[in-house]
């Protein structure tokens, strides 16, 4: 299984092999396109992450693996090409291995000067939303191992 850090620089590779920021934009979409069908009983105000200005829906689970599992969408066609690339990278790693990520890959690719400022703090805020996930569940699994 590639790990959080095999996945970055797979990115980092993708992303140098195109020559401008609208191909980059234009792979960032088909991303979105690529994104698995949430359920729907997750689309409510419930899973939407606070701080981006379109809709996104975020839900984690926690696998017989003791491994997050995320499942998200967005009713914006960037902002969804942006979570499905974070819930790629950070899908399917303990809780330890997601509230630990140096996600030093978006700042190697330019990710931040290239979005509006909105769109970074929106993808800023998908990211803390994930990191707190894996928190709780870290939190939970701990408090469980010792009973």
């Amino acid at each position: 299984m590639n790990t959080i850090e095999d996945k970055q620089q797979e990115y980092i590779h993708a992303f140098n092999m195109f020559g401008d920021w609208m191909q980059k934009y234009e792979y960032i979409i088909e991303l979105g396109k690529d994104l698995p069908v949430i359920d729907a009983q997750y689309k409510t105000d419930q899973f939407i992450v606070r701080g981006c200005q379109s809709k996104v829906w975020l839900h984690a689970s926690l696998n017989e693996q003791g491994r997050v599992i995320f499942k998200a969408d967005s009713d914006a066609i960037i902002t969804k090409g942006l979570i499905a690339l974070m819930v790629d990278i950070l899908s399917g790693s303990k809780p330890e291995e997601i509230v630990h990520a140096n996600l030093h890959f978006l700042k190697e690719v330019g990710m931040y000067e290239h979005l509006s400022p909105t769109r970074s703090n929106g993808l800023a805020s998908m990211i803390e939303q994930m990191k707190m996930y894996a928190l709780v569940f870290l939190k939970n699994t701990s408090v469980e191992s010792l009973n």
